[in-house]
């Protein structure tokens, strides 16, 4: 069958927005996007001359520099909105973490990555930005471990070709994650200890849909520090408990029982 090929204004609009995204302060000046991406000033010009007509780019008048515009905010709000994962789980993730005081994030699988759905954060653990819609390497965070639990070696090996190295604690061959995922379906939630972040200690725990596969999975996250006092058996408890309950809301158990 024949594939239809790119169109070439709509990826370089979407390079135009992914440069946006990328910016660490929210604003930036076409020829810093123009550079960004390949273009020239004059091309980068019309694109985003465009972009703004239709809110997906904002212009601050003072700084001349631009942002990600109110269309692009909105297209993502209704993309959360229409995520049965996002609406069954918000509620429950929202109310972990402020009964927790940690970060209660739930992420679900994205090709060979984990993407967050939701991201709360406790009052031990406050952030100036959210995680959502960014992405973790599959091996190195608790999210992505748990989401892999009902895959086979050879479907970890085929989806994950390398496990890169993040820190001296990353996981980097496939008989040590297969041991790691081995322990972690035996005791029903999976560890994340500074492999992806010196400094950061994160457990996790599947979400099951209405035919008991694995759709999302819910994580607590925080510094090391944070959780070494805890009791760490009652803190994965809870996660669970959550966990199974937005699996209940998703329809597990009346496919299970029918």
């Amino acid at each position: 069958m024949a594939t239809t090929p790119p169109n070439q204004s709509i990826e370089r609009a979407a390079a135009v927005l992914g440069a946006l995204g990328a910016s660490e302060n929210g604003s930036v000046r076409a020829s810093d996007i123009a550079r960004a991406i390949g273009l020239g000033t004059s091309t980068t010009g019309r694109l985003l001359a465009t972009l703004e007509s239709l809110e997906y780019v904002r212009r601050d008048p003072e700084t001349q520099g631009y942002s990600v515009g109110r269309a692009v905010l909105e297209l993502a709000s209704q993309g959360l909105n229409h995520n049965p994962v996002h609406r069954e789980s918000r509620a429950a993730a929202q109310e972990l973490a402020h009964r927790i005081g940690l970060t209660a994030n739930v992420g679900v699988l994205d090709d060979a990555w984990a993407i967050y759905l939701c991201h709360f954060e406790g009052s031990l653990a406050p952030k100036s930005h959210t995680m959502i819609g960014m992405r973790q390497p599959l091996h190195a965070s608790a999210l992505g471990k748990a989401l892999m639990l009902d895959l086979t070696e050879v479907q970890r090996r085929a989806l994950l070709p390398e496990l890169p190295r993040y820190t001296d604690h990353t996981i980097t061959t496939h008989d040590a994650l297969t041991a790691d995922l081995a322990a972690s379906a035996s005791r029903g939630w999976c560890v994340e200890n500074q492999e992806l972040a010196l400094g950061r200690f994160c457990i996790a725990a599947p979400i099951r849909n209405a035919s008991g596969r694995i759709a999302a999975a819910l994580s607590i996250s925080g510094r090391v520090t944070q959780l070494r006092d805890r009791d760490m058996d009652s803190l994965a408890e809870d996660l669970i408990e959550v966990a199974d309950r937005i699996s209940v809301g998703l329809g597990m158990i009346s496919a299970v029982a029918h």
